[in-house]
């Protein structure tokens, strides 16, 4: 017997994905009921301050190398095949999915109804069915909620059919481990077995939509986005750049701080909650975000608590360093209420560049950003790791490689077109170091970097004189509003100009080793793009 309580539930029942005979399902549950749910199947327990903290056991992240594309004739020449979208056959995903099926059926099941994008004109309306409650109160918080009437009418184009429970046996069934991803565009169906966490429900997704937006003309974007008075901005950055920081600006309206699309009609979030990292967490530094992991609602992941007071210790990585929260997007004070801005007047890209060579901030033409776009840069520090001193050059095409199913080009030159067509400037703020690489320059100026931001999006440089940079041919502006001339151009922050000039051609030549596997796509316009040496 199915049990909904009062929750409305759609006509579409579970017999289109094969659980028509499930005993016990629960449809589209509130908050609290989840809490309960979750806390009595033993998936998580209850914090100090109210928020439900769950431990997702082996997988505290995202098993890339678990997931897999089916390849069958309707994609087969769409996507990327490689390390990120590698295939499998319709057989071995046949297989897993019955496998799926025949466990689901035996378990409680927990269904939510949703929709992926905040325009009605390009929402994906989507199903997870989970034997975990905890992935119905994360799919409640992270997709955008239907009303009543929208939910008796919901007919879902992409399922998920989350099973945590259930292996793989890799010696039989052709998966690489005991756990698989797989996505299905043909029968539009996501299959996860064995992870519990929950980043795989939002990433798979989002991998779909970044398949079906570009058919329609919209840019898929692993972004956050921001609105104030002079327009919207949208912020491209891998981890440790400054992407959350800088986007969660009390003086703008937040859109959203991770995946957005750019439609004819403007930018929309795709999601309707949050999903931050929280190691070292703090009131003082991010006051926002910390404020949310005190309030009901909120699910913090693999994060320690105290065995006595259930407070959590956001500076503990004793499970993972990868601990997060979600929460709805409404727990941000200046959140916007509809996941809708206008056109953005800046695109900005983040990069932290540990080896000290790039601008704090310069502006792209229409090639060096299909180019950098493309090639989604940053360094990440070894410091962490004995004996390893050097940063390490990090890339990642379109600063979200593992969600990109087409080639990254596509992608760059869908962002070149909607830039052209709507005048958009397109900045590269680096967050990194200035006076020489890590261990001997110095971390960009938090303030100054604020400030250089505000003056981009402002149109504070608008009329200021631009010298071109000698290795990469960035446009550098010679002043900005309070912040010395002197630290602008990087070369001129070294004490030693030809230790500038060897790192300098050393970073360009790591962009073009990387980009040697993009140059058969890549148009003459974005090769342009590239560094000059």
């Amino acid at each position: 017997m199915t049990k909904t309580g009062e929750h409305v539930r759609s006509s579409v029942g579970l017999d289109t994905v094969g659980l028509g005979d499930v005993a016990e399902v629960y449809w589209n549950l509130s908050p609290a009921e989840y809490y309960e749910h979750a806390v009595r199947n033993g998936e998580g327990v209850i914090t100090d301050a109210g928020a439900l903290r769950v431990l997702t056991g082996q997988y505290t992240g995202r098993s890339p190398k678990d997931k897999f594309i089916v390849d069958e004739p309707s994609i087969h020449d769409d996507i990327w095949w490689g390390s990120i979208n590698q295939p499998v056959t319709p057989e071995v995903f046949d297989h897993l999915h019955q496998k799926v099926l025949k466990h689901l059926a035996e378990r409680r099941l927990y269904v939510v109804d949703a929709y992926a994008g905040a325009d009605p004109k390009h929402r994906l309306p989507i199903r997870v069915v989970s034997e975990a409650a905890y992935h119905g109160l994360f799919s409640w918080n992270m997709f955008r909620r239907p009303t009543d009437d929208e939910l008796a009418n919901h007919q879902p184009e992409f399922t998920v059919l989350a099973a945590p429970g259930l292996s793989a046996d890799p010696a039989t069934e052709g998966t690489r481990s005991t756990a698989f991803i797989g996505v299905h565009f043909a029968k539009k169906l996501i299959i996860i077995i064995e992870s519990m966490y929950s980043g795989e429900v939002k990433k798979g997704i989002f991998s779909v939509m970044n398949y079906l937006l570009p058919k329609k003309g919209v840019m898929p974007m692993h972004c956050s986005a921001n609105m104030g008075d002079e327009g919207t901005a949208v912020f491209f950055g891998l981890s440790g750049t400054g992407k959350t920081t800088l986007s969660a600006d009390a003086s703008r309206t937040l859109i959203g701080d991770d995946e957005h699309g750019w439609s004819d009609d403007g930018v929309f979030n795709f999601e309707g909650g949050c999903y931050a990292k929280t190691i070292n967490l703090s009131a003082e530094k991010e006051p926002e975000i910390y404020a949310t992991t005190q309030r009901f609602g909120t699910i913090l992941e693999n994060i320690p608590l105290d065995p006595a007071t259930r407070h959590p210790d956001f500076d503990d990585t004793h499970y993972t360093q990868n601990t997060r929260c979600s929460y709805p997007l409404h727990y941000i004070d200046n959140a916007s209420d509809t996941g809708l801005g206008g056109h953005p007047k800046n695109v900005i890209f983040l990069t932290a560049d540990a080896f000290g060579v790039l601008p704090p901030i310069s502006k792209l033409t229409p090639g060096q950003a299909m180019y950098h776009f493309i090639s989604g840069y940053t360094a990440k520090l070894a410091g962490t790791e004995r004996g390893v001193n050097e940063p390490q050059a990090t890339f990642s095409a379109c600063f979200g490689a593992p969600f990109m199913p087409l080639h990254p080009t596509a992608y760059a030159e869908l962002l070149a077109k909607k830039i052209e067509e709507h005048g958009t400037n397109v900045w590269l703020l680096n967050t990194g170091w200035t006076g020489g690489p890590f261990g001997v320059g110095e971390r960009m100026s938090l303030p100054h970097t604020r400030r250089l931001l505000h003056a981009a999006l402002n149109g504070e440089l608008d009329g200021v004189e631009f010298v071109e940079e000698l290795f990469f041919g960035l446009q550098i502006p010679t002043s900005a509003p309070d912040v010395p001339d002197d630290i602008l151009n990087p070369r001129d922050t070294w004490p030693n100009k030809d230790d500038y000039d060897a790192k300098a051609k050393d970073l360009a030549g790591m962009f073009k080793k990387n980009f040697e596997q993009f140059a058969d796509e890549a148009s003459e316009e974005i090769l342009a793009g590239g560094p000059k040496v």
